[in-house]
Order: C-alpha cells, then structure tokens, then sequence
C-alpha cells in the first residue's frame, strides 16, 4: 500500500515519527518520506539517522496553512502528529495551545483537501475522551474537525480518521523516562499522585503498526482504538525500583485518576473488533460507509449500551514482567 507512495508526518521528528520511520522504510519502498517540523535541531539529528535518498526535511508550523499547503503537493498519506501535548504547559499557555491544536488541524485538513491527499490520519489521545484539562480539550476538538473533514471531501478521493491511545512506553515526556532519570540521579522515593492511578500502556512499536494497519482498514471517519492493557502506577514503579519508596503527592491539575478511551456517552457509537474498537461518527456523509465490516473484511459489534473503555475498569492488566518486557523492547 505504501510502495512508491509519498507520506508527510507532520511532528515528524517526535518519538512517533521517528520509529514511524524506522518501520516505513524497514518494511516498504515510499517514493518519499516528508518529515514536517518546526525544529531545526531535532531535524538535523534525525537526518544523522534516518537519511534514506526518499526522505525529506521540510521546516514548518502546522500553524502556517501555506506552508503546509506547499508541503503536501503530491502527497499520497499523511499522519498528523504535531501537537503541544504537556498538560502543565497547555494549562498556562491555552491559547498557544488552541492554536497549534486546533487551528493546526483545520490548516492539515485544508491543505489536505486542496492537494487531493488520499488518506488522513491524526493521533489523538486518550485525554480527549471526556476531557478535564484543555489539552484534552482541544484533542477532542481536532478529533471532531478531522471526523467532520469527510463532509468537506465532495468528489475528491481524501478520507480522514483519528486513532486514539493511551501512554506510550518510553515515549518523551512520559512516566517511564521520567522515573529512569529519578532513579539514574539517585532518588530515595519515586512521586506517586494516587495510590490506585491507572493508565493504558502501549509501547511505540504497537502505535506505528496500528496507524500503519488503520491506513487499510479506514473508510473515514473512524476513530480507531486499540485494546490494550492497563497498569497502577504503584506497580509500575515497584517494577521500576522494587527496592525505593513511594510518595503520595497528589493529583495534579488536569489529571484523571482512571484515563478513559472509549466514553460511555458514546457507547451508543462503539463497535467492538477483536482487537480494537471503532468510534463511529455522530453525522452522517455523502459517500456510505457501512463500519461494522471495514476495508480489510474485518467485523466488529455493537458494544451494551453503557459500555465504557477506560484503564480502571480493563479486562487486561500488565505484571511487573510484563511491563519491564515491553520497556526492554521499547
């Protein structure tokens, strides 16, 4: 599907890009690969790296519609990655990031519409289902323009999806890399928010291959979510440092005890596959789209009214082996 394709990430030098990368060019031949970014640097380093005759470095802010409008003449797919995604950061800087996150959707969108790109997917996240921070918030918001897009398309061929998951193993920014420098400096006790916090745990690997496999299964309109474990993060950081201490500090502003993926609001919409879940629209489009059986012949059924996704209530849990396996791995 993707030989002799052209692919933009925007965000591309991200931990998502970059292992995006490393399959794509590992398991396919793309005519070329567009690395869309803001950051000179991160960049340049990744060109050390990933330096392919197909790959590409464009410099650019999904902010500026047309520089993205540019960017994507020619291009077959494109993964929308870029974001301010730090709670703490889109809490004291909100319109920044309202600008990034929601005007940068609506400026991929009409830029993919304007260059007749096929298919669109955007990574979501799940702090937009049910949202009680404004990262949150305005991933919910983008989710919702992207599922709208298709309404845009007319008789051009794009189609636009989001894929919805939880904390990325290993990923920048996130508790595993955060705890591994506590340890590395010599921390007597690793900070712990709630004794009974949980989160969905997948590691960068499953997330590259679940956006690569939803490439295939999209119709558009989709929000994708993969079923993955769960872990506390008290057993997480026993998995860590069996030997330190824990330390209650509280829930921060913005911070669910139990991160949610599938909402119960929307339960009425979900259809369960054997190893995800589908989010069906809430409108309807001009082209039809039966999504109970996608584009790779997959099935999936309606889920009991009620039903809700989140990592408290999951029917899958990591041990402490599990998860050191899938931290070696990452």
């Amino acid at each position: 599907m993707f030989n002799g394709k052209t692919i933009l990430i925007t965000g591309g030098t991200g931990s998502f890009g970059k292992k995006y990368v490393e399959h794509i060019l590992r398991d396919h031949a793309p005519k070329k690969v567009i690395i869309f970014s803001r950051d000179e640097l991160k960049q340049f380093e990744m060109q050390q790296t990933f330096n392919a005759p197909c790959m590409r470095y464009f410099i650019g802010d999904v902010r500026d519609g047309a520089r993205l409008m540019e960017a994507m003449e020619g291009v077959d797919f494109v993964i929308h990655a870029a974001a301010l995604k730090q709670v703490p950061a889109c809490e004291y800087n909100p319109f920044e990031a309202v600008k990034t996150n929601i005007h940068g959707a609506q400026n991929v969108i009409q830029a993919a519409l304007a260059a007749e790109v096929d298919r669109v997917i955007a990574l979501s996240t799940d702090k937009a289902a049910n949202p009680v921070n404004l990262y949150g918030a305005t991933k919910l918001a983008s989710d919702k323009l992207f599922v709208a897009a298709n309404n845009m398309v007319g008789a051009r061929r794009t189609r636009f999806a989001a894929v919805r998951y939880g904390n990325v193993v290993g990923s920048r920014g996130s508790i595993v890399p955060f705890f591994q420098k506590l340890i590395a400096d010599g921390a007597t006790e690793l900070p712990i928010t709630h004794a009974d916090m949980t989160r969905f745990m997948i590691t960068l690997d499953q997330g590259v291959q679940f956006v690569l496999t939803n490439f295939r299964r999209m119709q558009g309109g989709e929000i994708f979510v993969p079923k993955i474990p769960s872990m506390k993060m008290t057993d997480l950081a026993s998995a860590m440092a069996p030997d330190l201490p824990q330390k209650i500090v509280g829930i921060r502003p913005g911070e669910k005890l139990h991160e949610v993926m599938c909402p119960a609001d929307d339960s009425h919409l979900t259809l369960e596959f054997d190893d995800h879940f589908v989010i069906k629209p809430t409108i309807s489009f001009a082209f039809d789209a039966d999504f109970s059986t996608n584009r790779l012949g997959e099935s999936g059924q309606p889920v009991a009214q009620g039903f809700e996704y989140n990592s408290g209530g999951n029917t899958e849990w990591l041990s402490a082996e599990d998860f050191l396996t899938m931290a070696n791995a990452a």
